[in-house]
This record gives structure tokens, sequence and C-alpha cells, in this order.
């Protein structure tokens, strides 16, 4: 694992992207609104991204930085695994697990399991499981075993069954100062309806959507898969 910003302390939240920029696309406002309550939040990526069309590694790299300090991460980390190929492996799962035992988060925000890009379906699977693999007594990682107490899943490039909402009104501005940290892939023309300089105006009205059925102006989704209790 790369560390990018931070340290390797507990965590009260951890959000699981696949490359970077994801989390604060999919979950961001939640992570700020955690931050500004003095919560310990933080990021890993899984891959550098370097498969994608816009940026380079080194760059994509150094926008997270930016943004970790923007969101005011307690730590950033890339799991260095390969674009386009997140499936879970038992080299993978391990990978993750371990990143799971050091940071011991109570909250993980993970990748919803629909969507239409593999490597975000392969990191919500290899989360699962990576969250399985932490809480074994004899698994062969380091550290006491770690049970995280809820997975939410946030919504990436396809429609989902939301029950659980955040209030993330306060904190939009920020929100868009660290999206637009990632500006390798929200400049110029557009690649996708993700990778599009129109990509705050997309997600607004994704967030206003779900705002009206909490009664608040903005609202981030996930979906849990048993009921949960989650408030900020």
């Amino acid at each position: 694992m790369k560390l990018l910003h931070g340290d390797l302390e507990p965590l009260d939240i951890l959000a699981i992207a696949p490359h970077p920029d994801d989390a604060e696309i999919g979950c961001g406002g939640t992570l700020l609104k955690a931050a500004q309550q003095k919560k310990r939040i933080g990021i890993l990526e899984l891959t550098c991204g370097e498969m994608g069309t816009l940026g380079t590694p080194e760059i994509r790299l150094e926008e997270a930085r930016n943004a970790a300090q923007i969101m005011g991460l307690s730590f950033r980390g890339n799991l260095m695994l390969p674009d386009g190929a997140l499936l879970d492996r038992l080299e993978f799962r391990a990978a993750l697990a371990q990143v799971l035992r050091y940071l011991r988060p109570q909250t993980l925000l993970v990748p919803h399991w629909l969507d239409r890009h593999p490597d975000h379906i392969g990191a919500s699977v290899l989360s699962d499981a990576a969250v399985h693999l932490a809480g074994l007594q004899k698994a062969s990682l380091e550290g006491a075993k770690h049970k995280v107490q809820k997975v939410l899943y946030y919504q990436g490039n396809a429609p989902i069954a939301a029950n659980v909402l955040v209030d993330v009104t306060a904190i939009i501005p920020t929100w868009e100062a660290a999206i637009m940290a990632h500006q390798s892939q929200f400049t110029g023309a557009a690649i996708s309806e993700t990778v599009t300089p129109e990509i705050l105006e997309r997600r607004k009205a994704r967030l206003m959507y779900w705002g009206t059925f909490a009664g608040v102006r903005y609202a981030e989704a996930f979906e849990s898969r048993v009921p949960t209790l989650f408030a900020l």
C-alpha cells in the first residue's frame, strides 16, 4: 500500500474507492460532514486509475493528495492493485483485509454492487470478502481481528434502492472543491457521463433528487443490506 496522506491510526469511517475521485463523487459529502464533526475519516483507493484516458498515475496520486487536504482526511492510501482487473482474488482480498486491520474502521463506505463499470462491481465484491476475512481470528494477517460494524454502499453509475440518506447541504462548496481537485478528469472534452466537465452539475442534480425524500436540499444516498442506524 502507498500512503498518500495521514497515518494508520484507527478511523471512524473509511471509504473504499476503485479509482481516485470515486469516493469524492460517491460519498464525499458524508465524509466531509463527518470530518467537520471531528471524526477520523479516510479514503483507500484500490488502483491509481492507470487505464483511464485522462491523466497519469503520478498526476492522479498528486490530485488525491490535494483533495485529502481539502477534505481534512486523517488517512488516504492506495492499494496499488491493477486498474481494469479488480476481482475477488485471494491476494487482493488479503491485502485489503490487512489494511482494515491496520485502520480498524467502524463504518465502511463501499461502491454499490450494481454498476456499469466492472471495477466498481469488483471493488464491491472484494470489499465484502475483505470485511469477512479481517474478522477471522485464524486469518493469516498481521494484528488482531477486526469486525467492521456497518457497511454502506454508495451510488455509482446505476440506480440503487437507497435506504440511508445523509443531509450534505451545508458542505456542498467544499465537496465541489474536493472533486475539482481531480482536475485532470474534469477539464476539456467529456469522455463519458462521469468523466466530464459537467460532473458537478450532474451529481448535484442527483443529490437534490435524494434530498427531496429527506426534506433537505442535498442528500447522499446509500444502501444497507441490513437495517441500520447511521446518523451524522
